[in-house]
This record gives structure tokens, C-alpha cells and sequence, in this order.
């Protein structure tokens, strides 16, 4: 029985924890504590001899071995060892007897102060377990000794917890409870991860030359270190450390709020030390940009920490600090730029030198070069503030800019050169380069920035537009006032045909005009002829007595009206809408019948929002077989229905446009106020 016992090992509580293998082999058990019976002698009996067996050769039982503890802690059997600690402690401290002054325990001291050391020794092994997570390449061997350590602190805890919720008047725990495994874990892995940030700015082989010794400065080259230390050591926790401990430790959330305090405090000290240009631009990038998007939003930490919870690596105050002082020098660094664009391009101009044509048109790069710069400096601001809202501040130099060109431009038409026309050519598609630009960026450009580059932009285009249209319309000037004149009614003078005759002519000259903005002057041009034509038709000099005059009249006026839609569109104008103004009038110098014409005219202001009292008395004043009563009955039906009929109506405005003179000579009538002479102050 000696030599069985011998066996298992000196350890006496050693020998009392069967491996799993001798606990599940009754067997075994039973053979080796088994008992030879001798048989009692019966008279008579003679025992038959036995057959010999034959033989039959087998492979000889393994035989269990069981460690000590010692010998458990050298084979990195931590949780074996930590079990034959734990089963020791609850024999010395389970045995208790009764005495005056109730249950002690009955405890050997020495065993006490063995199993003491033995515990020290444990944690020992542990916490070297756990120091070298990040001290080499994780392999199999090593994240199995790691996960037998925090197994051992979960068994650890647990027996913490035992001794504190043990009821009163119970036996004092031992002088070693409680070990406090998981703050003395949590605190060592704070004390790890500062070591592995303060190495990683003084570490260089590791780092690729190309990525780090390459940076101009060494602030950019600590901060790199340090990011990149952190994005190794965090990915390491999420692919191979991460399976070593049980869900209730949290360790990425752990590792990464512990390397989240580190690298913040380090760049806080960096930020309020008084940073250049492109330091903080930097600075900037890692705390906006890589350090959110790159790392934290790394595919292997993806619903395994918590974003929300770490905050940004500096405070509100110190971030905005640096991005004011980053925007300050990008929008004078734009600024800058933008002035010396213009200056070149006026100095241009002034040569007399002839743009370059591209295609044949005549073209200007100017917008296109400062839309690039545009472009590229907001996508910089947003990579650096990682913010759409914050980048859009330096559109307002854009803003600056479009006033800038627009004074030039201005100041330049007014000079005569031979080069005036193929300059403002030029930079008409300039103009619509940053219309488009604007227009297609609607959504990403604050409004009060946009509205002014477009108002800006319109007065650019009227400029540009302006200097082309404005002779046409002076050489136009004296057939326009033919229109609408009893040369014009009898047929006497092809009026309109003259004034289109006119127009060809002079659009000969564009032929070296980019088509988007010979499609923007056509469409120009033609509202400015509607809207001249309709002033001439309500200047009120010629009045048509009867129906055959009316008649006749609303004829040429539709005739003038196909004349001019015909012209226009096929020349290229998309206003076609315009083509509905004149017929229209015209049907209400056809018409006689008073409830017919107060019909149409309610229609004419449901299509024509901007359709005024005023106009619609000069329209009405053409037609002088129509009493006062009927005109009273007219605007009343107006002012009645008005406010249903327009609504829903999408046409720009036209009426809004033409002048239009003192309204028609008539009785007050109730609330409408009236100027001297019968005429009315009020639409």
C-alpha cells in the first residue's frame, strides 16, 4: 500500500487529485486496490487441473502520471496548479473544532505559510503569462499558456468571492484573500500598453523607412510610431488575444480605452505646445482621420468596441485651437492663390492677346484651374477636420474670388481692343464653368454662400451676355419702334421680318462661341425680343375700333408669334414657353364677348402669375368697343379669383419684365384706390 501511494507523489494532497483520466476509468481504480480470495478446502474435492491459456501479447497499460505542483507551474499548467492550491486551502481552512469561544479552525501554521508562498509562486507565473502578450508573434503554445492565466484569474476571483460572501461569525479568511486578480490584471495591462507606447517613439527598426523617416519632422515621426504601435497591438487583441478571455473581461474595449488614454494624453501635450503649419495639419490628420477611420473602424474591431465610449483623442478646446489655425492659413493659402490666377489672366487681357480657341471656341482655363484648387482644398480640409461642415469655410474664398473677377471683368469691357469680343467670349464659358460647379455642388454648399456666388454669377453672366445683346438690341432700336404702328397693321413694312433679318446677322459673329453659351444668348435674346415686342403692343398707340380690327390685329400677332418661336427654337433657345405669351394676348383682342374675354384674361393670370393689373388694362385699352363697365367687370372677376389661380403655376416670369403704363380710365370701384385724372396708383 506504501509503494501504491509512493506512486502518485510525495505531495500528499497532490496525490488526491486524480486526472481526469483515472477519475473516469472505474476500472482502473478497482484493479489496482483488488484482493486475491482464497478458496476453503472441501473433503472429497479434488481441483481439476487448469489447461494452460495461450498467450497472447498485448501492449501494457499507460500508466497516469500526475504532477505535482511544482512540476505543474514548469509546464505552464496553470490551472492545475491553481486547482491543487485551491483544494489545499480548502482542507487546511475546512477543518474547524469547538471551543469556549465557539468554531476555530484547526490550521498548521507552517502549512499556511506554504501554501502562502505557493500562491505567491502561481501569480508569479501568471503575471509573466500575461506580461508577454505583446512580446512576440503570438503563436499556438504561447495564447494556450495566456488563456490557462485567465482561466486561473476567473478560478481566482471566484474563490475571492466565496470567502466574502461567507456568513457571519465564520472563520477569518487567510491573510492572502482577496488576491484581487482582475484589478492586479487590469492595472498590469495599463502598465504594459504605456510601456509599449513610450518604445514605440524610440523604436525605428521595425518601422519602415518609407512610412516614418520620410516625415520631415520629428513630432510627425513620433506620432506615427505611436499610431502605428497602437493600430499593431489593438488588431493583435482582436484577431489572436481576444479568444483567450471569456466575454465578461471586455479585452478589446479594455485594450483599446487604455491605448486610446495613452496616445490622447501624448498628442494633448504635442497640441498645446505651440505647433507650426505643418505640424498641426498632422496632428490634425491622426486625430480626425486616421485614428477614427483607419483604426478604430478597422474591419477586425468591427462589434468588438464601443466608438461612442472613447471619445475624441484631444478636447473640444484644444481641437478647435488647431483647426482654427489650420483654417486661418488654408483660406489665406487660397486666397492667395486665387488672386494671382486672376492677375495673370487680366494680364492676359490687357496684352491684346487673343485667347487660345480649343476646338474652335475660345477658351479660358481660369475656371477650371480655380474649380481644381477648390476641389483640392476641400478635400484636404475634410481629411484633416474629417468634417464636410467645418471644410466648407473655404468656399467662401471662392466667393471672394467671383466679386474679385467680376470687377475686372466689368472694368475690362468697357476698354475697346481688338480683342475685347474673343476675351469676353472666353470667359463666358468660364462663367458657366462655375455656374455648374455651384449648381451641381447645391447641396454641399452652405446657402448663404451659395446665394451669393449665384447672385454674383448672374451679374457676371449679364456682363458677359450684356456686352453682345446690348448692340443688337441699339441697332434694333428703330425697327422695334415700327411694331405695333399702322405701318406695321396695314402690312405696309414686313416688320418682324426686318428685326429677325437683323438678328442673323449678327449671329454670324459666334460662330467661335462655345454652343452652351451660344445657347444661353439665343435663349437671352429671345425673352428680350418678347418682352420688347409686348411693351411696343401696350404702349397704347393704336386703338382698334371694331371687331374686323381686332380681328385682323390677333392674326398678325399670331403670325409674329410662329415667326418668332420658329426662329428661336430652331436656332437653338430651350425657352419654349415663350411661344404661349402672344397667343394668348391675342386671343383676347379676338374675342368680343365680354364674359369670353374676362375668361381668358382669368386663364392669361393663372399662366402669367406676374401678369398685372397695369398689363392687362394697356391689353384691354387696344380694344376700344369695350365699355367701363365691362373693364370694371373684369378686374373684379380678377381680384375674386386670383388668389386660386395661382398657385400651382411654374413659368418663370415675363410680365414682371415689360413696363407697363397708368392703368385704364375708369370708375373706382369698391376698395381700389385711384390717382389723380382717373388713373389708378395701384397693379
Amino acid at each position: 500500500m506504501k509503494e501504491e501511494m509512493g506512486a502518485v507523489g510525495h505531495d500528499p494532497v497532490a496525490a488526491t487529485v486524480l486526472s481526469p483520466v483515472m477519475e473516469g476509468s472505474a476500472k482502473t481504480v478497482h484493479g489496482r486496490f483488488r484482493h486475491k480470495l482464497k478458496m476453503p478446502q472441501i473433503l472429497g474435492f479434488v481441483p481439476r487441473p487448469r489447461s494452460p491459456k495461450p498467450i497472447v501479447e498485448s501492449n501494457p497499460p499507460q500508466t497516469e502520471v500526475v504532477m505535482d505542483f511544482m512540476e505543474n507551474l514548469k509546464e505552464n499548467r496553470l490551472v492545475e496548479a491553481c486547482q491543487q492550491l485551491l483544494l489545499r486551502e480548502d482542507q487546511l481552512f475546512g477543518q474547524e473544532t469547538m471551543t469556549v469561544e465557539g468554531l476555530v479552525q484547526v490550521c498548521n501554521e507552517d502549512d499556511k505559510d506554504t501554501l502562502q508562498k505557493d500562491y505567491e509562486t502561481l501569480l508569479l507565473h501568471l503575471w509573466m503569462a500575461v506580461h508577454t502578450t505583446f512580446s512576440s508573434t503570438p503563436s499556438g503554445e504561447h495564447l494556450e499558456i495566456l488563456r490557462s492565466a485567465v482561466e486561473t484569474i476567473t478560478l481566482l476571483e471566484e474563490k475571492d468571492q466565496q470567502w466574502e460572501g461567507r456568513p457571519e461569525g465564520s472563520s477569518e479568511a487567510p491573510v492572502w484573500r482577496p488576491h484581487q486578480c482582475r484589478h492586479t490584471h487590469d492595472n498590469l495591462l495599463e502598465k504594459m500598453v504605456d510601456s509599449q507606447m513610450r518604445n514605440a517613439t524610440v523604436e525605428e527598426d521595425n518601422i519602415s523607412v518609407s512610412s516614418v523617416d520620410n516625415l520631415s519632422t520629428s513630432m510627425k515621426r513620433e506620432v506615427c510610431r505611436m499610431g502605428k504601435r497602437l493600430k499593431e497591438d489593438v488588431l493583435r487583441v482582436a484577431r489572436d488575444i481576444r479568444d483567450c478571455y471569456p466575454p465578461d473581461f471586455d479585452v478589446c474595449n479594455l485594450y483599446v480605452r487604455l491605448y486610446h488614454q495613452k496616445f490622447s494624453a501624448r498628442l494633448t501635450e504635442l497640441a498645446r505646445s505651440g505647433l507650426d503649419v505643418d505640424d498641426c495639419n498632422y496632428l490634425l490628420c491622426w486625430v480626425n482621420n486616421y485614428y477614427p477611420n483607419d483604426i478604430l473602424k478597422h474591419k477586425d474591431l468591427e462589434g468588438h468596441i464601443n466608438m461612442e465610449s472613447l471619445g475624441t483623442l484631444l478636447s473640444e478646446k484644444d481641437l478647435t485651437t488647431l483647426e482654427e489655425q489650420y483654417l486661418l492659413q488654408k483660406e489665406s493659402k487660397v486666397g492667395t492663390w486665387f488672386s494671382k490666377a486672376l492677375s495673370k489672366e487680366e494680364e492676359g487681357w490687357l496684352s491684346g492677346k487673343s485667347p487660345e480657341l480649343i476646338d474652335g471656341y475660345c477658351f479660358c482655363p481660369l475656371a477650371i484651374d480655380v474649380i481644381q484648387a477648390v476641389d483640392g482644398a476641400m478635400r484636404e480640409a475634410r481629411t484633416i477636420l474629417g468634417s464636410e461642415a467645418k471644410a466648407q469655410r473655404i468656399l467662401r474664398q471662392l466667393d471672394s474670388f467671383l466679386i474679385s473677377y467680376k470687377s475686372s471683368l466689368e472694368e475690362f469691357v468697357k476698354r475697346t481692343g481688338e480683342n475685347t469680343q474673343a476675351v469676353v467670349k472666353a470667359n463666358l464659358v468660364s462663367i458657366e464653368q462655375f455656374r455648374d460647379f455651384i449648381v451641381g455642388r447645391e447641396e454641399s454648399i452652405p446657402e448663404e454662400i451659395r446665394t451669393s456666388c449665384m447672385s454674383t454669377l448672374a451679374d457676371l453672366r449679364d456682363c458677359g451676355y450684356g456686352y453682345f445683346t446690348g448692340p443688337i438690341h441699339e441697332e434694333l432700336r428703330v425697327q422695334y419702334h415700327r411694331l405695333w404702328t399702322q405701318a406695321w397693321f396695314t402690312g405696309g413694312q414686313m416688320v418682324l421680318d426686318e428685326i429677325l433679318g437683323t438678328l442673323e446677322r449678327h449671329m454670324q459673329q459666334f460662330t467661335d462661341l462655345k454652343p452652351i453659351c451660344v445657347e444661353e444668348l439665343l435663349g437671352r435674346l429671345h425673352m428680350e425680343m418678347m418682352v420688347e415686342y409686348v411693351k411696343r403692343m401696350m404702349k397704347r398707340k393704336m386703338r382698334l375700333k371694331d371687331k374686323e380690327q381686332q380681328e385682323a390685329a390677333a392674326t398678325l400677332l399670331a403670325e409674329d408669334s410662329s415667326k418668332l418661336s420658329t426662329y428661336f427654337i430652331e436656332a437653338g433657345s430651350k425657352i419654349c414657353w415663350l411661344s404661349e405669351v402672344l397667343p394668348k394676348m391675342a386671343e383676347v383682342v379676338r374675342l368680343q364677348d365680354p364674359g369670353s374675354i374676362q375668361l381668358e384674361i382669368v386663364t392669361l393670370a393663372r399662366d402669367f402669375p406676374d401678369l398685372s393689373w397695369r398689363h392687362i388694362s394697356a391689353l384691354l385699352s387696344l380694344k376700344a368697343n369695350l365699355s367701363i363697365a365691362d373693364v370694371r367687370s373684369i378686374k373684379e372677376s380678377l381680384v375674386e379669383n386670383r388668389p386660386t389661380v395661382t398657385t400651382c403655376n411654374t413659368i418663370p416670369p415675363f410680365f414682371s419684365k415689360v413696363p407697363a403704363g397708368r392703368t385704364w380710365n375708369m370708375c373706382r370701384p369698391a376698395c381700389i384706390c385711384y390717382g389723380r385724372r382717373g388713373y389708378s396708383s395701384q397693379d
